[in-house]
This record gives structure tokens, sequence and C-alpha cells, in this order.
């Protein structure tokens, strides 16, 4: 049975395997966070396109301010966009403000707090160095420079670049389609009330949104019971997209008939469990040159996995690279004891001690148990190497995806 690295890593190389069409679509700038850059975005001039003051102070010639005591008279003021034709003579200074052009003639920028000023005389406190508080023109990024490369994904950062070079609207790659399928007898859709022996559809919900916050058109297609002609034809119709993720279905039961149906319908299994728990009976397959995931059942198993399996594919598919997973270090606060050669995900909960990250793990009741995962905004991750870890030690967490 794969580690959760080797089974991430499978489907990393099989999604970057798949032939797909690099379908590109245009965006107007408001709707490209998260989307992937298809062709770059180029500076349409310098930047800054003029000497810019980055500190409120005096435009002042550094050589008449060589030394603290200089007096200087200041014969203008400029406000950022403003201008002040005259230049800077020698014995002369300008107010200026942050962002502003900085005037002909000046070369430092000696900030407000190091000055007195009496009337229009101002008396420098402390030398000024030539160039300080200065962004020249260019030194960010010349004319035709690369400011976003493709297969970049837009953020908030790289979205302001874009809008500060007029890039308005950007080319993309499509976003993949995928379609969530939930399974079992035992599940009702979310609005409805559910019997003594059901379950509401929570899968269908939360594979939904951490598809589309993942980068992805989805499909609902809601739940079908646990019979092969209408699992088969719902599969069918989920292989019309992109990425097919299936929840319910995959484990040893009598009428766990995922696997069955995929196998029927000439599917490759790439691996049809993972040692982790939870979520091991995760299944990996492609049908049809469309990637098709199997998870869990319970709702967190089903988390989890998608996690850590289907959002490297959403990623090569939307055109880009795969994103790390987001592991770091922070100090065991409780003991911990797992049993089973496995790597362990379970919900505990991050919090800060100045710098220092703190974790502990939760009370839950197993992989069904939402409300524990509800209350966890992160996953301590317990390997099978050691599997009793004292407070205070050092272990490895993962935040849980809009949590923290």
């Amino acid at each position: 049975m794969l580690s959760y690295t080797d089974a991430r890593r499978k489907v990393i190389e099989v999604a970057t395997s798949i032939p797909r069409p690099s379908l590109r679509t245009h965006v107007e700038i408001e709707q490209a966070f998260g989307r992937i850059l298809a062709e770059p975005v180029l500076a349409d001039r310098d930047y800054p396109p003029f000497d810019r003051s980055t500190r409120d102070g005096f435009a002042v010639r550094a050589e008449d301010a060589q030394a603290p005591g200089a007096r200087l008279e200041c014969v203008g003021e400029l406000r950022a966009g403003g201008r002040f034709d005259e230049g800077v003579l020698p014995g002369q200074c300008v107010e200026i403000m942050t962002g502003a052009s900085v005037p002909r003639g000046a070369d430092s920028i000696v900030m407000v707090e190091h000055i007195q000023r009496d009337g229009r005389t101002i008396l420098l406190e402390r030398a000024a160095k030539k160039g300080e508080h200065i962004v020249f023109r260019g030194t960010e990024a010349r004319a035709g420079a690369l400011l976003v490369a493709p297969k970049t994904r837009m953020g908030y950062a790289e979205m302001a670049l874009a809008a500060q070079a007029g890039t308005t609207r950007l080319s993309v790659f499509a976003a993949p389609r995928l379609a969530v399928l939930s399974t079992g007898d035992e599940v009702v859709d979310a609005r409805s009330t559910p019997g003594p022996l059901q379950v509401r559809n929570s899968n269908g919900i939360s594979i939904e949104i951490m598809a589309r916050t993942a980068g992805a058109e989805t499909l609902q297609l809601g739940n079908v019971p646990d019979e092969k002609g209408a699992l088969r034809a719902a599969i069918e119709r989920g292989l019309a997209e992109d990425i097919l993720v299936l929840s319910g279905g995959v484990s040893m039961g009598k009428y766990d008939l995922v696997e069955q149906v995929l196998a029927d319908l000439g599917a490759e299994f790439h691996y049809t469990g993972v040692s982790i728990r939870p979520g091991r009976p995760a299944v990996f397959a492609t049908c049809r040159n469309k990637l098709v995931f199997g998870l869990p059942g319970n709702p967190v198993s089903t988390m989890v996995t998608f996690e850590l399996f289907v959002l490297p594919a959403v990623d090569v598919w939307n055109g880009g690279d795969a994103r790390p997973l987001p592991v770091f270090r922070a100090k065991l606060e409780t003991t911990v004891r797992e049993k089973g050669p496995m790597t362990h995900f379970l919900p505990a909960r991050i919090e800060w001690e100045g710098r220092e990250a703190r974790v502990t793990q939760l009370p839950w009741q197993g992989s069904g148990d939402v409300v524990a995962l509800a209350r966890a905004n992160g996953f301590l991750i317990v390997g099978p190497e050691r599997l009793e870890i004292a407070p205070g030690e050092w272990v490895d967490v993962i935040p849980r995806r809009g949590a923290i």
C-alpha cells in the first residue's frame, strides 16, 4: 500500500502525462483571482516611471546637506501626482510627499522627522546621503520587462501588478470541470429531512467548495444509491467532465460498488488504498483519459483525501504546477498515541505563542466526526515511524484550508 507522499506523487505524474488541450480564455482582471496565467504580463513603461520619493520630507541636493546643521530655503511643495518645473537650485529644497516625483536637481530626501522648520528655512538635524529614500526610474522594472510569467497563479499581488501595467484583460487557462458524485443508500439531500437511519449529504457540499477553492468549475451530480445500474449511469455522466470525484462506495463492503463499476468501464487503477488514517480506502484511476478519484464516504476522510490527492490534480489540470502541502512545525501540547503502521492526520487546534506554533490534538470520534473537524483549524501529522509523541516535541502540522 502506498504512502501518502507516493500516492500524491502518482497523482501528479498521471495528471501531467494525460494529453489535454491547453484551452485558454480571457477574463477581466476582477475575475482572475486563483486562475493560471496563459500569456505573460509585460511592463508597459518603466517602473517607477519617475524618480519617486519613499518618504514625506524634503527633496534636497546631497552636496548641500553633507553635515548636520545645514540650512536650506524651502521653495515649494510637491504632492503625489504634482509637478515642480523650476527645479532645485543650490541652497534650496522642496517639501515632498511620499509617492511624489523627485524634482529636477534634487538627489536625496530628508525625512520630515529629521528637520526643524522656521518659516521657509529648513534646518537639517542629520546629513543627507545621495539617493536616500528615492526609488529611481526603472529600478523596479524596465519597459517591456516580464512582470508576471505564464503558469503563475494569480493572487492579489499579481493582480495588482497587472493592473499597474494596464493589463486589465488577462489570458488564462480554462479551469478544469470537476464532477461531484456522492453514493450511498443512507444518504439524502442536505435540504431534505432525513429518516431515523439516514444522513444528509455533507460530502457533496464539502467537495464542491474545496474544488471551487482549488480553481475548478464544478458539476454537482447529487447522490446515487448503492445499485450498479444507477451508479454506472452517474459515473458515465461524470466522465464527460475533466475530473470525477466520488465519495463513498470504495471500502470492502458488499455494497461498495465503485471499483467494480469503474473496472467494468475499463478504468486503469493507479492505487486502491493509501497508508493513511483517515482515508485508507482512497482510490485513484483513469478512465477514458479522465481522472477519477474515489474518496471514502466518512466526511473527515473525504476532506483529508481531497486535500492530499485531488487538489494537486486540479492544480495540474488548471495549467499550473501542483502546490506543495503547506506543512510546518509546531510544538506538541499533549501526549499523542496512535496505532497502526500508517500516517495519521488528526484534527487539531494550532495556536501561536509569539512566533512559536503550538498544536493540540482534539478529541474525535473517528472519520465521521465533522463536529470535531469544524472545531479544528489544522491536522497533526503522526508518521508510522513514531506513533507515540510526548508534549514539548516538534511535530508536523498542516492547516485546514480556509481555517487559518
